[in-house]
């Protein structure tokens, strides 16, 4: 998976959903360091942490990882 790109697009709904860094991460109770380094792709997110993030902006982890599901077929 791009971590780039993945990053890049839960950055976009973190966004358009009204979410901030700070309170997104407060909210999954994870570090906002966390957070920051798998938005700019300096990090890895796990399948569990992508379940959570999608969870709690409402989307499907699908929703999150589409254009790398693409790339793979």
């Amino acid at each position: 998976m791009d971590t780039q790109r993945l990053g890049k697009r839960i950055r976009a709904f973190r966004k358009l959903k009204g979410y901030t860094q700070v309170r997104l991460a407060n909210s999954l109770e994870i570090p906002i360091i966390t957070l920051g380094n798998v938005e700019r792709g300096k990090q890895e997110a796990t399948d569990q942490l992508l379940d959570a993030i999608a969870k709690k902006l409402n989307i499907s982890k699908r929703e999150l990882t589409l254009n790398e599901e693409k790339e793979k077929q």
